[in-house]
């Protein structure tokens, strides 16, 4: 277990939020109350959204997370938090929302945060699930990661502009950055590693650092 805990301040002090319609929600509060992040917000409505500093959406089910997206009128003022350039975090079920497209999440249409192309229960159902070590350079330790991925999707394609963190032996990535938003299609809130938390938290501590500048 790599249990590595924030020293960054601005980030300490910032609001993060979590899609909290459906899925795992409850599993990132925990892990970002145990980092000390000061205020975890649990967004249930679209005003929510104005009080935070950075959106987590957490793994679940990915048509009934869009379901609720629409059914909730989450749609436009999702769309106007990417915006203003805010960092998005997007977990397994998650990712599938935010990608610019999906195959399997029909009827609904992601919300096109990152340029990936990803496939529902990519590697099989439930009993397909499984667990691996991964290599994320990006993270402050250099320790493999142990992602977990139960009925994960699949990512098939990445845009000119995306990043890829980390891949699986058979070279599929599984995580991916662009600008301010990241997509696992892992769940790393399942796990006492507070290594991937840690980097959504940089890139909040970023955000509100440049801000801070521009005033």
């Amino acid at each position: 277990m790599v249990n590595i805990l924030s020293t960054n301040e601005p980030a300490l002090k910032a609001k993060i939020g979590i899609l909290a319609l459906q899925g795992d929600f409850q599993e990132h509060s925990s892990i970002l109350c145990s980092m000390g992040c000061s205020s975890v917000i649990e967004v249930r409505l679209p005003e929510h959204l104005n009080d935070i500093d950075g959106l987590i959406i957490p793994g679940g089910e990915s048509t009934t997370i869009s379901k609720l997206i629409e059914n909730y009128d989450f749609t436009t003022s999702l769309e106007d938090y990417y915006k203003e350039n805010n960092p998005i975090w997007g977990t397994c079920a998650g990712s599938i929302v935010i990608a610019k497209s999906a195959v399997g999440l029909e009827p609904w249409k992601p919300l096109n945060f990152i340029d990936i192309s990803i496939q529902r229960n990519g590697y099989g159902r439930q009993l397909d699930s499984f667990q691996t070590s991964l290599t994320i350079n990006k993270l402050t330790s250099k320790s493999a990661f142990e992602g977990i991925f139960i009925r994960a999707p699949k990512i098939i394609s990445v845009g000119k502009g995306v990043e890829i963190l980390s891949v699986l032996d058979n070279q599929d990535p599984v995580a991916v950055q662009q600008k301010n938003v990241l997509a696992t299609t892992f769940h790393p809130e399942l796990t006492r590693d507070f290594r991937f938390h840690q980097l959504f938290l940089d890139l909040v501590s970023k955000k509100l650092l440049d801000q801070i500048q521009d005033e």
